[in-house]
């Protein structure tokens, strides 16, 4: 099936939805990094970048809800690298494969409006189904992105709890305001996002980023929206901690995994069994998580 885009006016949550029904909720990554290069047996140059991005995406193609490419792995080829991202991101339009860019971008105002240009609106050659922000200068920053990303049928992921340790210095501390005294600063974030999404159907366009490597103490019922779940595989995360803790949500939850998949590379055919096998250790602990409760 290929999936409609932006511009056939179907908003990004009906085709997350649809996209996650037909494939499963599985996210994979693409972080052409330099030890994953090295283990391709390519050179850490720009032919080797592309032919890492590119046939990683060939590969998940048509097999996966979404993918992800890092954007730091392709900037850090400086224009040569960002010209692969632009590729690969043609790649997954013409197969119909939803692509979330992680770029965590976060500013002000004009600053921010930039990078609305760059990621979410019609006819950028950087334009992506969805991208990753960083809402640390207030949620209120974001309003740029939100608009843009609303208009032109995509989404936006905001981080909430990550999974790095060094999150927490941040995420867990208290806001102190006049509304909700005493929420976590990552709660907060969760909470602004669902007041984007109330009343969207079958979910709203504004997804949180929550790690599946650590307890996270949210509460995202109410959400009406998308779940990032980075932290599987090399990380530590397994699909039994992702089954408990999200048990408490009832939309979708992107379970998020990279190295452990791509290097089955470069073989595409390892790299789709790698990401069947995931998906049927997801399921499995899904369903067990289920069978208890």
């Amino acid at each position: 099936m290929t999936l409609p885009g932006p511009r056939d006016g179907v908003p990004f949550g009906r085709r997350l939805a649809d996209a996650v029904a037909e494939h499963g909720p599985l996210c994979v990554g693409i972080d052409p990094h330099r030890g994953l290069l090295a283990a391709w047996g390519l050179a850490d140059d720009q032919a080797g970048l592309e032919r890492f991005a590119r046939g990683a995406m060939a590969a998940l193609a048509g097999q996966v809800a979404l993918v992800k490419p890092q954007s730091a792995f392709f900037e850090r080829h400086g224009s040569a690298g960002v010209a692969v991202l632009e590729r690969v991101l043609a790649d997954a339009r013409d197969a119909g494969t939803l692509v979330l860019l992680d770029v965590k971008r976060g500013d002000i105002g004009s600053t921010m409006g930039g990078y609305a240009d760059a990621y979410l609106t019609d006819g950028s050659p950087l334009a992506a189904d969805a991208v990753t922000l960083s809402p640390y200068l207030g949620f209120g920053s974001l309003a740029p992105a939100l608009t843009a990303a609303a208009g032109s049928g995509r989404g936006v992921f905001v981080l909430a709890r990550t999974s790095n340790p060094d999150g927490a210095q941040v995420q867990t501390a208290q806001v102190q305001l006049a509304d909700r005294d005493g929420r976590s600063v990552a709660q907060a974030m969760v909470d602004a996002a669902a007041a984007e999404n109330a009343g969207r159907a079958p979910m709203g366009h504004v997804g949180v980023v929550v790690g599946a490597t650590h307890e996270h103490g949210l509460e995202l019922s109410g959400l009406n929206g998308p779940v990032l779940a980075p932290g599987l595989g090399a990380q530590g995360g397994t699909p039994a901690d992702l089954a408990v803790r999200f048990a408490a949500v009832t939309g979708v939850v992107l379970p998020s995994v990279s190295r452990a998949v791509l290097e089955n590379g470069p073989d595409q055919a390892a790299l789709r069994v790698a990401v069947r096998t995931w998906q049927a250790e997801l399921a499995g602990a899904t369903e067990q998580a289920g069978a208890t409760q």
